[in-house]
């Protein structure tokens, strides 16, 4: 599976998209065991699948956003709230210029809030861009998947993410990863204090029950749950 597409413009031209999907990851710590990438390696992988199924236009990713709650680990690398806005719509323009109007947002990192705005204002006059999967979509796909945490305890590097990266790119989870659960359920303050504040290895789920299955198995839910969002948007595309 390529996670940046390699088609040529004439591909492009003959698939005609109505809608073009950007992932958006980051690059900051996941532990000791699961890569600074991890973020972005899950939003292409999650948009190299939907592209597979849906006739949509996948977009390499962008891979240093707003990361900021991860500051006190070394690699954790941060762009401003403001920055990731104006390059989301410099590339939505610009996509509208050759034809494509509408977008979808893959977010692979859940402090990327931003992101909700930028939907939400481009959105006013009309559905124009989306963001996916929402809290809602990954519950969903927690469940049909049989994972034993849910989002708020497993929030980051735990069992979702080491199952997806154990399905797909198994190459770079470390060993050492199955022992790294940590436990954090009450983080009143985590976007004033950070991280590191909650947590001393940077985990905060449970690796130790992530599986290749499970991982597979969320992927799968992941692209039947981007069939409405597709609708909506190619419903008033042309």
């Amino acid at each position: 599976m390529d996670l940046i597409s390699t088609a040529t413009s004439q591909d492009e031209a003959e698939r005609d998209a109505a809608v073009a999907v950007l992932p958006v990851g980051s690059f900051e710590q996941h532990g000791r065991y699961l890569p600074l990438a991890t973020d972005t390696i899950v939003a292409g992988i999650v948009t190299a699948r939907v592209a597979e199924e849906y006739p949509v236009m996948a977009l390499p990713p962008i891979t240093i956003s707003c990361s900021h709650e991860h500051a006190g680990w070394r690699g954790t690398v941060s762009i401003s709230a403001r920055t990731l806005h104006q390059v989301v719509t410099d590339i939505a323009d610009s996509l509208a210029a050759s034809g494509i109007h509408r977008l979808v947002l893959v977010s692979g990192h859940g402090g990327n809030y931003v992101l909700g705005n930028i939907a939400q204002e481009a959105s006013v006059a009309g559905p124009r861009i989306a963001v996916f999967p929402r809290s809602s979509e990954w519950d969903r796909a927690r469940r049909d998947a049989g994972l034993t945490t849910g989002g708020h305890e497993d929030m980051h590097a735990g069992e979702l993410e080491t199952s997806i990266l154990l399905a797909y790119r198994p190459d770079v989870v470390r060993p050492g990863n199955e022992a790294a659960d940590w436990t954090a359920d009450d983080r009143p303050h985590l976007l004033t204090l950070g991280m590191a504040e909650y947590t001393e290895s940077g985990v905060i789920g449970r690796p130790s029950l992530g599986t290749a299955e499970k991982g597979r198995d969320v992927i799968a839910s992941l692209v039947r749950s981007f069939a409405p969002v597709y609708e909506i948007l190619t419903r008033t595309a042309k």
